[in-house]
């Protein structure tokens, strides 16, 4: 009799895949594939001391930088684990509800969710718990190196030591895969953010100007560079933000190397996670790795030149992963799909 209820839950929903990232999140839903990526942002509307949820993801994150006294735009997540519980959960849910429609009297069966390896319990027990208030009847959870490995194609049920370095907004996972397991995992808290906060305070400390996150983030997106460019100039960009000596708008030029040189400090990070994990590595693990190299996956391997300076400071191959940006979401739902991976998966 259970087995009859359980199938006529299962009827009209399908399982889900989440990577619940720092700045995006996108949800892979079986047999579909990604079907959304927004950025995590919720803006929460104060009125009379209430507040409700004025916006999520794109919308949301327009307001940024951009809102009134009773409009707050909030990232649940920091460093790539909730540091907003409640409207961490609201923004699973308004996800779940705009990828499921208006069908909220049925139980999603199980979701998947994606964690950085460095995860306490307690962060675990937060991500488990907004999932389950959001309607899962199961909830599992994968470790974010694993299932950047898995979406970059990466032989990780073989006995081969391969390594992938995933740059997300919060953190970066450095990790070396083999035999569906983690043999060596560290995770460097510097990803995109910290470049835009050392774009900032780049801009701060050297022209007295004051840029918001957006502008940082868009000027790493269009010009960020991991080494001077050849010619010790490379593009020239046009900045907008506040005088902070005047404290009137005003538009300066700043070029690449600029950009190289503000960028050093969070690159030279995540150079030095990669380090500390090969020097880590088991000899026959850091053999195979030599051969297959090591794979760059997240929105922080398209920073143009990374992958040649990672080249450079390890002398070992480095390839960036096809699709870098959705390669956790589709190796977490390759994971939920493929019976293969299934070990990975963690109950929480």
């Amino acid at each position: 009799m259970s087995s009859f209820f359980s199938n006529l839950f299962k009827f009209g929903s399908q399982n889900m895949a989440i990577d619940l990232g720092t700045a995006n999140t996108l949800v892979y839903v079986q047999d579909r594939g990604i079907v959304l990526n927004e950025p995590s942002v919720v803006a929460i509307e104060t009125i009379n001391g209430v507040k409700r949820v004025k916006a999520v993801g794109d919308d949301a994150k327009l307001m940024m930088g951009k809102t009134p006294d009773t409009i707050e735009a909030i990232r649940p997540l920091r460093d790539g684990v909730i540091a907003d519980i409640e409207i961490a959960e609201e923004m699973i849910k308004h996800f779940i509800r705009k990828v499921h429609g208006k069908r909220t009297l049925l139980r999603y069966p199980e979701i998947v969710i994606c964690v950085p390896s460095g995860s306490t319990s307690v962060e675990k027990r937060a991500i488990r718990d907004a999932a389950s208030n959001a309607g899962a009847s199961e909830v599992f959870l994968i470790l974010e190196p694993m299932a950047a490995a898995i979406g970059a194609d990466m032989p990780v049920t073989e006995p081969v030591g391969s390594m992938v370095v995933d740059i997300g907004g919060g953190t970066t996972e450095v990790a070396v895969l083999s035999l569906r397991g983690l043999a060596y995992a560290t995770s460097v808290r510097t990803g995109g953010d910290k470049m835009d906060e050392a774009i900032v305070s780049y801009v701060r400390r050297h022209h007295n100007l004051l840029i918001g996150d957006s502008t940082a983030e868009r000027i790493k997106k269009d010009y960020g560079v991991a080494t001077v460019p050849e010619d010790g100039v490379g593009e020239s960009i046009i900045i907008k933000g506040r005088d902070l000596v005047n404290g009137v708008p005003k538009e300066i030029t700043i070029n690449q190397a600029h950009i190289a040189e503000a960028l050093s400090e969070p690159i030279g990070a995540i150079v030095e996670g990669v380090r500390i994990a090969l020097e880590n590595t088991a000899p026959e693990l850091a053999a195979d790795i030599v051969d297959q190299g090591i794979v760059l996956t997240g929105g922080g391997a398209l920073i143009r030149g990374l992958d040649d300076h990672i080249k450079e400071e390890t002398g070992l191959p480095v390839s960036i992963a096809e699709d870098p940006l959705s390669c956790v979401a589709i190796g977490t739902g390759k994971a939920m799909e493929d019976p293969i991976y299934r070990g990975v998966l963690m109950s929480a």
